[in-house]
């Protein structure tokens, strides 16, 4: 009994508001008791209001909120609600972020997190309980490709549930900025049928100046050894390199090689050996672009760690050998200059159809998606994992559908442009979902058990290694361990192992056969489980997304397609290269969409700045600070270390690292 304080966050886009009616109650631990006033929240900022309530409730666990339909139905946005008055002890807040539509009723609890087991008197019960049925109703695993991790259901964006599409900001700039590079590539690629490739300094016609410092220097020292060799540490695709522990068993070296078989060995035996084998792509059925067949090749490069940590390529095997047939031809950095450019543009091309594929497609996006839909499926909104993950998966099923109906559909832009289009590139998906192991999301293993972990020019390995340190020691130790008083605490809850189960067996298709856990019984396995899924979702994204225009702006240095078959012999001109690689058309098409998906993004949140407070309470609050200050300070010093390199890296700087795969 007595007068309550409620004030109404609506959210701060154009369409957020609504012209409808929206009831209020108040649902506290002694009953219920429905607000006589309505609210038609029509602008963005906060709506007040000022009630008597003739009952006693007690502590408020609930508010209660009910949409009515108008002639004219609009959805509205919600941010918050909080309420004063007897026995709140101040403001009491209920986060929501999220709209609601139609005639809808949503119930928005108290935000301190609550494990199922904390509620001791059930009083939430009820509430948790059906709101993981109303869920599950609308986030539904769905199905790509048969051998592919799951997506959510659905085939356009509209089938998505509203709150995982674009708010109009994101969506007005992703439409005319796609709008713009479609334009004019419908002008200028209707041109370029007209033009042909005379020599390698004719893709200069459609390279965009002045985009980044880094793309121009890839186009004036794209030839060089030393380039090649630090791309595969700090390029677009830090992924595949790794410390050779023995010669790959697919190298054959002839009989008048023996000096280069007693130089691979000595570097073996000194640790300094590292490998880049594109193995996943042999077999692979290449596209046929306008009736002409293009080509795939599998290669193998073999490099030498500097004592300046430079990589030195020793030699490209463009094919594994095959049976009955003679060994495939080695290149070497001594072959004439044009035979040794042409096997490394082969190798660059291959990395190419891996990145997209594996590294950023796959192990990117397709796995935040796999997080973000059992986690939606798996746990309500007062659980404080739930309260965690969320700010990371904003915005993630969206842009995926987009990807599935553009990019690596029928007739997407794969099978218009890529040598792997046309069902390549879904085997290609399919090989690498058999390598998703758990430890491969951990930088901490993966990067030791690929040799790389005292590797300092690897700088791509320095920020992975920090970052995941920070989020790791900084955030998400320090949030479990407010809610996770022991190990106990962690088996004993039964939301946190549907969803981990969730992730790894529905999913991933049975991931633990992959490493993947299929339920948690310490903090330890905890933290490192949800560390895993931030790092997925933000910096492991990020190292393979932000360096698209800097490597492939310039075409020959990351060709999307290979118009003619690997070299038998190494009598090659610039005209066998010029011949071999995409044409004009091809090419413009290939930087129209590395400049649309690699340009920074104007609607973005980066790591750990999300405005959302999912979380009431100092202590959370606390933590998010703390991390937010670590990711400052690693920031600093990235931007001081990079001033003395001659080529920076950016892509882990948590500054332009965003908090979820957006784009």
């Amino acid at each position: 009994m007595g007068k309550y304080m409620i004030r109404v966050a609506t959210g701060d886009s154009l369409l957020a508001g609504s012209s409808n009616l929206v009831q209020l109650w108040l649902v506290g631990e002694h009953g219920e008791t429905a607000l006589g006033k309505q609210l038609r929240p029509l602008r963005r900022g906060n709506t007040e209001l000022e009630i008597d309530v003739p009952v006693h409730l007690g502590r408020l666990l609930l508010v209660k909120m009910h949409k009515h339909k108008g002639l004219l139905d609009s959805d509205w946005f919600c941010k918050w609600v909080t309420v004063q008055g007897p026995g709140t002890q101040g403001e009491v807040y209920f986060p929501c972020y999220s709209w609601v539509q139609s005639n809808e009723t949503i119930y928005l609890a108290e935000g301190t997190a609550l494990k199922v087991n904390d509620d001791t008197r059930s009083l939430f019960r009820k509430y948790r309980e059906q709101e993981m049925e109303d869920r599950r109703k609308v986030y539904r695993w769905g199905s790509w490709k048969e051998g592919l991790i799951l997506p959510i259901a659905g085939n356009t964006q509209w089938d998505l549930p509203r709150n995982q599409r674009f708010m109009e900001d994101k969506d007005l700039d992703f439409s005319l900025s796609l709008a713009k590079v479609l334009k004019d590539f419908a002008i200028k690629g209707t041109l370029d049928f007209l033009s042909r490739v005379r020599n390698l300094e004719d893709y200069k016609r459609i390279f965009p100046c002045g985009k980044t410092a880094l793309a121009g220097r890839v186009r004036e020292s794209w030839k060089e050894d030393a380039l090649f060799g630090y791309q595969f540490l700090n390029g677009a695709n830090p992924m595949l390199l790794r410390r050779s522990k023995s010669l790959p068993g697919r190298l054959v070296l002839p009989p008048e090689m023996k000096d280069l078989q007693s130089q691979l060995e000595k570097e073996l035996q000194a640790g300094s050996l590292f490998e880049a084998d594109f193995s996943l792509l042999d077999g692979v059925k290449p596209n046929i672009i306008i009736f002409k067949q293009q080509y795939v090749a599998a290669p193998l490069v073999m490099l030498k760690l500097e004592p300046d940590g430079s990589l030195s390529p020793m030699l490209i095997q463009l094919q594994p050998p095959r049976h009955g047939c003679s060994p495939p031809l080695l290149f070497l950095p001594s072959d004439p200059p044009m035979a040794w450019l042409l096997a490394k543009i082969w190798v660059r091309s291959s990395d190419f159809q891996l990145h997209q594929l594996q590294s950023h497609l796959l192990r990117g996006h397709l796995m935040a998606e796999v997080i973000s839909v059992a986690t939606m499926r798996s746990l309500p909104s007062l659980h404080p994992i739930y309260k965690l993950l969320i700010p990371h998966f904003r915005y993630t099923m969206e842009i995926n559908i987009l990807a599935r109906k553009s990019l690596v559909s029928e007739c997407g832009i794969f099978d218009l442009v890529v040598s792997t289009g046309s069902g390549g590139h879904v085997d290609i998906l399919q090989r690498a979902t058999a390598c998703l192991t758990y430890r491969s999301f951990c930088p901490p293993d993966d990067l030791a058990d690929r040799g790389l972990l005292d590797v300092k020019s690897s700088l791509y390995a320095q920020d992975a290694l920090r970052l995941w340190e920070i989020i790791s020691r900084r955030y998400v130790e320090r949030m479990v361990e407010l809610f996770y008083k022991s190990d106990t605490d962690v088996k004993d809850d039964p939301e946190l192992q549907v969803w981990c189960r969730e992730i790894t067996e529905v999913g991933l298709l049975g991931g633990q056969e992959r490493g993947f856990p299929l339920s948690l019984g310490s903090r330890a396995q905890l933290c490192r489980f949800v560390t895993m899924c931030i790092f997925t979702c933000t910096a492991q994204h990020a190292s393979t997304h932000l360096g698209q225009l800097d490597w492939y702006a310039w075409i020959p240095n990351g060709p999307c397609t290979m118009r003619k078959p690997p070299p038998t012999s190494k009598d090659v001109t610039e005209k066998d290269i010029v011949n071999a690689l995409p044409t004009l058309q091809q090419a413009r098409l290939q930087m129209t969409f590395t400049k649309f998906l690699g340009r920074r993004q104007p609607v973005m949140v980066a790591l750990g700045h999300h405005k959302e407070e999912y979380f009431s309470g100092p202590e959370p609050r606390a933590v998010l600070k703390q991390f937010q200050e670590e990711l400052a300070v690693m920031d600093k010093e990235i931007e001081v270390r990079n001033a003395g390199l001659d080529l920076p890296y950016e892509y882990l700087r948590p500054s332009v690292v965003e908090n979820s795969v957006t784009i």
